[in-house]
């Protein structure tokens, strides 16, 4: 039977000694292996854990309801939010009204690099929208997110060192296994018609695409904020407010 790996979190009320000690033993003498354990937020932990035989969790899930001091409050195949509470001892700041939009601040940047570069090890179609006023990191840290996930990044359009709007590509950069870089206000309103082409066909390849600034590409295109699977914003300050007024006199800042 193969190894299945599990996520354990739960709420502490009362933290005596020795009450991770029992845990770990009780894991132990269950056969269930700890990969990874870290405090979160709110008074909880977090465990990474494995296990051949799903009977053992649910053999473990029935005794720690009877522990008076904590209560459980996950246990589940992990999904990438638990293993990066896990390893960053922390919660991704998610929206409410739109749980595929994650927050992010500028002293995030290693929790954004690292939570980015898990989506693109994934294979297939994924459209990620990066939101953020000028010079706040933006692209940097997808290229450093591309460099972690080990894939190649390729910009279709940018201002990064200087502007950039791609007519065509090089065989080897049409690649399901490149991490493609659209700048949504540059390939929307200083794009040629070859561009247009190029970003469309790029949109229909089973890859990973990181849209910057993706209310502007939605608003000059047929696309739809729908169409994202995730939509990341990265801010200087919590309180910051992203805006686009200064594209009506012009976009040069962006």
């Amino acid at each position: 039977m193969d190894s299945q790996e599990w996520y354990l979190e739960y709420q502490i009320h009362k933290n005596r000694p020795g009450l991770l000690g029992d845990i770990a033993s009780l894991l132990g003498m269950l056969s269930i292996n700890i990969l990874t354990i870290n405090g979160v937020e709110n008074n909880r932990r977090g465990m990474l854990l494995r296990t051949e035989d799903e009977e053992k969790i649910e053999a473990l899930k029935h005794i720690l309801s009877r522990v008076d001091n904590i209560t459980i409050t996950a246990l589940r195949a992990p999904k990438l939010v638990d293993r990066m509470a896990v390893r960053h001892g922390r919660y991704l700041d998610r929206c409410l009204e739109d749980k595929r939009t994650y927050r992010f601040t500028r002293d995030e940047l290693g929790l954004l690099v690292d939570f980015m570069a898990e989506l693109f090890k994934k294979d297939g179609h994924q459209l990620i929208g990066v939101r953020g006023m000028p010079r706040v990191g933006k692209t940097e840290s997808i290229v450093a997110s591309s460099v972690c996930a080990n894939k190649r990044w390729t910009f279709v359009s940018s201002t990064l060192l200087r502007q950039t709007v791609r007519s065509q590509l090089a065989h080897d950069e049409m690649s399901s296994q490149n991490v493609y870089i659209i700048d949504g206000i540059v390939s929307t309103m200083r794009s040629t018609e070859r561009h247009d082409l190029l970003v469309r066909e790029i949109m229909r390849m089973d890859a990973t695409k990181v849209i910057e600034h993706p209310d502007v590409f939605v608003r000059e295109t047929e696309f739809t904020l729908d169409d994202f699977h995730y939509i990341i914003e990265l801010r200087n300050h919590p309180d910051e407010v992203i805006t686009y007024d200064v594209l009506e006199p012009g976009f040069e800042s962006f």
